[in-house]
């Protein structure tokens, strides 16, 4: 079974109030980029990484993989990206190995991503077909209106935060970005355009500490949480 990676970093990260991108913004001593990229190389099963980012950063990408001691190693693709993520991973998902059979989908911005939790994504989508790592809801969820009334509050048991890495079979997740493509659909992941063509998504149990870089009170989180797990 031959796995690629699909990592998404075209977004410009506007949230964080930068001009840098965020995916190059320093965590713990290097590019945010970098800590993503050494989880998808410390995971048994990827044997090539396809690293989508905007086409005016590929220069300075390279640079930083060709740099890091814990990467040269590895076999890496850099792939402008498109004006939405979803385009950004379906030119991804084109320069898959032919025999590739398992893709798996990553946020570029999650760089705490587990190895081990890469493994178990590939090896359940090898046998569901479609699989997503979440978190269960602890929170109360509410339903509110545009001018901030709470229309419902609904019952969190069967409510789910869904992260990545998302994995799929790699003839599941085509067919699912083709049906998009032609009916103009639009999703948030990839499990969503999946579940649009009836297939059945599993949902295994994610990491609390795999968070998103969104805004930048997200990146003192990580840098906390990296300060308590690696050696300096």
């Amino acid at each position: 079974m031959r796995v690629n990676a699909v990592i998404v970093a075209a977004g410009e990260g506007r949230r964080m109030g930068n001009a840098t991108p965020k995916v190059f913004l320093p965590l713990h001593g290097k590019p945010l980029i970098v800590h993503t990229l050494r989880g998808f190389a410390a995971a048994r099963n990827v044997e090539k990484v396809i690293l989508v980012i905007a086409e005016a950063e590929m220069a300075r990408c390279e640079a930083i993989i060709r740099a890091d001691e814990g990467l040269t190693k590895h076999h890496y693709v850099l792939q402008a990206g498109g004006p939405r993520r979803q385009d950004s991973v379906r030119r991804g998902l084109s320069r898959l190995d032919e025999d590739c059979a398992v893709v798996v989908i990553h946020d570029g911005a999650r760089p705490l991503v587990r190895p081990d939790l890469i493994d178990q994504c590939i090896e359940a989508a090898w046998k569901e077909g479609a699989v997503v790592v979440g978190l269960p809801a602890r929170d109360t969820i509410k339903m509110v209106s545009e001018d901030g009334r709470v229309c419902q509050t609904l019952p969190r048991d069967h409510f789910w935060q869904i992260q990545t890495p998302q994995a799929f079979r790699v003839e599941l997740i085509r067919a699912a970005y083709e049906a998009a493509a032609k009916e103009n659909a639009d999703a948030t992941d990839d499990a969503t355009l999946v579940e649009r063509i009836g297939q059945r998504v599993v949902v295994l149990e994610g990491d609390p500490l795999n968070i998103k870089v969104t805004v930048r009170e997200d990146l003192w989180i990580a840098e906390t949480f990296m300060q308590k797990k690696l050696p300096n």
